[in-house]
This record gives structure tokens, C-alpha cells and sequence, in this order.
């Protein structure tokens, strides 16, 4: 019942962080993988122990392509609630975050929404977004007056497009294109905008993600948009954002943004 949940490309640094609170909590979790590496790598954690503790709940790991909408359908079934992270994972972040990389992931979310708005178990779906999807703005700035940023502010499309800032585009019209199949589906969707994810090992762990939000740097700090997150609560911020829609009368869900602290010198970016 309300206790399963499922978790999209459960692989990446922030999905398997995501997992873990999940099953601390008590959650019975189906991680989606999309290839057999990623079920293998998985299994390994789980039979390691690096993905439960003694107090933690159930897990299973199911294959669905996320570019399947009834794969991601049949994966969903008889789940209350789904946290979809990324469109694909990219462990050696050879490749970049390109502008094809950018359809990928909205595609990706495209189906995933379809799917919760088709299954007949989902109730709600907690979407990562980014802080990126806010920041993007085409205005004249004072930069010695900080830009205010809330969950109402997003990121001027055509702007990402002229500063090739791929990973911002990405993550912009998947949101947009998922609060829409959402509003047409009558799904409870919410969106965590978070910063620059860290943590331990945050650069091997996240490379292509780290890299692709980086692009920028150096306006997003002039302008005091630099911001970042522990992985860690990041996951934890996913966690109080379902469990406050299953608390919420209309179980309607939201636009948040969620960050630990904004790189305000240069010596605190190295």
C-alpha cells in the first residue's frame, strides 16, 4: 500500500541515496534499472549491505526502459509513489551532458509521468529537478545586488539554448513537459530544485551531472546562485516532500526549492 514506493535509475548517485532513506524509513522500494550492468550493480549493493540496515524495509530491483511507457507502467504496479531522478547514467563522464543528452531526459520524464498517470497504483511522483531550471534568467542585473530567485522563477529557454548550457535546458523542459502531462493526467507531481549535489566521493560518483551543472560557474558565484547540496539531504528533502503530499488534503504536490548553502567566497569553491 502506502509504504511502496519506487525509484527510477536507481543507480545514480542521488537515486541510490534516495533508496537508502527510503528503506530507513521503513518503505518497501523497487529500484528500476534499465540494463542488466546496472541490475548486477545493484544486486551487489544489495547482498553487500551498502543498500539496508536492520530496521529497513523491503527492496527489489525491477528492469523497465525508461523510453518504454508500458515497461515503466508494469515496473509501477502497485506502488503508491515514484522518485524519478535521471534519464540515464554515464559513469566514466566521458561523454558530457550534449544538447542530445538534454532530449534524452526530457523524453525520459515524458514517459515516466505517462506512466504514473496510467498505472492504477500511483498516486504521487516526486520529480528531481534542478536550481538550474530557476537561475537562467535574460534581465539586466546590478550584480552587486543579489538576484532574487523563488519557486516561481525559471530559466529563459532561449538562453540556455545561446549559452549551450545543456544540462539547465534538459532539466527546464522536462519539468515544464512533466507539469503538464501531470495537470492533464490529474497525477500529484512535485519538483525539487536543488544546487550542485556533493558529497563523498561526489566528483567519481556524478561526474557527468557535476561537470554539466559547473558550465557557468563563475556567473552563477558573481551573482550568488552557486549553490549546492549534500546528496544525502538532498534525499532526505525528496522524503519530506512525498510525505507531506500524503499528508496534504488534496494530496497536491508542489514546486520546491532546496539547497544547504550558496558558495558566497572563492576559497569555498576549491
Amino acid at each position: 500500500g502506502d509504504r511502496h514506493v519506487c525509484v527510477t535509475s536507481g543507480v545514480t548517485y542521488l537515486g541510490t541515496a534516495i533508496a537508502k532513506q527510503l528503506l530507513s524509513r521503513g518503505y518497501s522500494v523497487r529500484i528500476i534499472a534499465d540494463k542488466e550492468e546496472d541490475v548486477e550493480k545493484l544486486r551487489e549493493m544489495v547482498s553487500s549491505g551498502e543498500m539496508r540496515r536492520a530496521d529497513s524495509g523491503a527492496i527489489e530491483i525491477a528492469m523497465a526502459k525508461l523510453s518504454d511507457v508500458d515497461s515503466l507502467v508494469e515496473a509501477f504496479d502497485g506502488c503508491c509513489g515514484v522518485f524519478h531522478t535521471a534519464a540515464f547514467v554515464d559513469p566514466s563522464g566521458l561523454s558530457g551532458y550534449s544538447k542530445a543528452m538534454a532530449g534524452i531526459e526530457v523524453e525520459a520524464c515524458e514517459n515516466v509521468i505517462k506512466a504514473c498517470g496510467m498505472s492504477q497504483s500511483v498516486v504521487q511522483c516526486v520529480l528531481t529537478s534542478s536550481l538550474l531550471t530557476c537561475i537562467w534568467q535574460d534581465v539586466e542585473h546590478d550584480d552587486d545586488v543579489p538576484l532574487l530567485i523563488d519557486h516561481k522563477s525559471w530559466s529563459n529557454e532561449s538562453l540556455c539554448i545561446a549559452k549551450k548550457l545543456w544540462y539547465a535546458l534538459g532539466k527546464l523542459r522536462a519539468e515544464k513537459a512533466a507539469m503538464e502531462i501531470a495537470k492533464r493526467s490529474r497525477l500529484n507531481l512535485a519538483t525539487v530544485c536543488g544546487g550542485l549535489i556533493t558529497g563523498r566521493d561526489f566528483i567519481q560518483r556524478n561526474p557527468t551531472a557535476t561537470i554539466a551543472y559547473l558550465k557557468g560557474t563563475n556567473e552563477m558565484y558573481r551573482r550568488g546562485l552557486l549553490a549546492i547540496n549534500d546528496v544525502d539531504l538532498l534525499a532526505k528533502a525528496h522524503i519530506v516532500v512525498f510525505e507531506e503530499m500524503k499528508r496534504s488534503p488534496s494530496g497536491s504536490g508542489g514546486r520546491y526549492i532546496w539547497f544547504d548553502r550558496v558558495i558566497e567566497s572563492e576559497e569555498a569553491m576549491h
